[in-house]
């Protein structure tokens, strides 16, 4: 057998083509908007010009409010009342989502609770992962192990800000000064 040296696929960006097949009816209420408890989650995604990115995609994951993570499966079936603990939304064109959701509780004593995204935009040449994180417990967010290793204006970039309707407001900027903190797991690589 003779060994081929092949040549690399090109690199591709994960969107904006993955838009007519993602959404679907309800995908951003992880508990109806009008049920007790409920929480509007709103932001906008920018580039790093500033502009708002009209085609981006953020599908969020989170525990409920006592901190427990859903492990029912069907997250995509909305039933009206059960909280799921998945969401997904298609930004308008002029950048801006929102979710329908339930403010999250820590998953252990003591921990922040967060709210987990994941955006899809054009350019991107694969998803990027960050954290939404509660604004109300400062004893809990100063000992997060993530928040601690960013420097005080990264920190603050992850923490939503309480508005006084009591909705939580999150802007996304994917670059540039004001550039939104990005994770990396072990297993995503680009």
């Amino acid at each position: 057998m003779t060994e081929q040296n092949l040549t690399a696929t090109p690199g591709q960006t994960v969107g904006p083509f993955y838009g007519y097949a993602m959404p679907w009816p309800g995908d951003n209420e992880l508990v109806p908007p009008a049920k007790a408890g409920a929480v509007q989650l709103h932001g906008n995604v920018y580039d790093g010009a500033g502009t708002p990115v009209p085609d981006a995609i953020l599908e969020i994951w989170q525990p409920d409010e006592n901190g427990a993570v859903s492990r029912n499966s069907g997250s995509l079936r909305r039933d009206g009342f059960t909280f799921t603990g998945f969401g997904r939304n298609e930004v308008d064109p002029q950048g801006r989502f929102v979710f329908s959701t339930l403010n999250p509780g820590p998953t252990e004593a003591g921990k922040a609770p967060f709210i987990s995204v994941v955006v899809f935009a054009r350019g991107l040449l694969n998803r990027l992962f960050t954290r939404i994180y509660l604004p109300e417990d400062a004893a809990a967010l100063a000992a997060d192990p993530l928040l601690s290793s960013l420097e005080p204006a990264e920190r603050d970039r992850l923490i939503a800000t309480r508005e006084a309707d009591g909705s939580l407001r999150f802007d996304i900027r994917l670059q540039g000064e004001e550039e939104t903190p990005f994770l990396r797991f072990p297993s995503h690589e680009d």
